[in-house]
């Protein structure tokens, strides 16, 4: 079991003292499934980069902005849970921000 609200706390701390102002940890690796914790200071962002097989993207904190390799910009607040686009995307932080990615990674 995780204890999110600490683990959110833990990472945005993480990020700030991180010069590149990030912070991830692998919460569950299951045969395909992933879920990984990201927390990004406001602006920090994760470049480009191609999506996995199915993914899905939920806000635990702050917000965040998806965009796609065609500039397709997406939104995602606090609560809000949002499918990863199959093309590659970037993401970055409008806020201070805790994501929790679900990933498979094989079909």
């Amino acid at each position: 079991m995780h204890d999110l609200p600490l683990l959110i706390r833990e990472h945005i701390e993480k990020a700030h003292a991180d010069e590149r102002g990030r912070s991830a940890h692998l919460l569950l690796h299951e045969g395909p499934l992933r879920q990984t914790i990201i927390a990004l200071t406001t602006g920090s962002a994760l470049d480009e980069h191609d999506a996995p097989t199915a993914a899905s993207l939920q806000v635990l904190y702050g917000g965040v902005c998806v965009t796609t390799a065609e500039g397709e910009e997406t939104k995602i607040s606090l609560g809000q849970l949002h499918e990863i686009p199959q093309t590659r995307h970037s993401l970055k932080a409008t806020d201070d921000a805790v994501v929790l990615l679900t990933a498979v990674t094989e079909t």
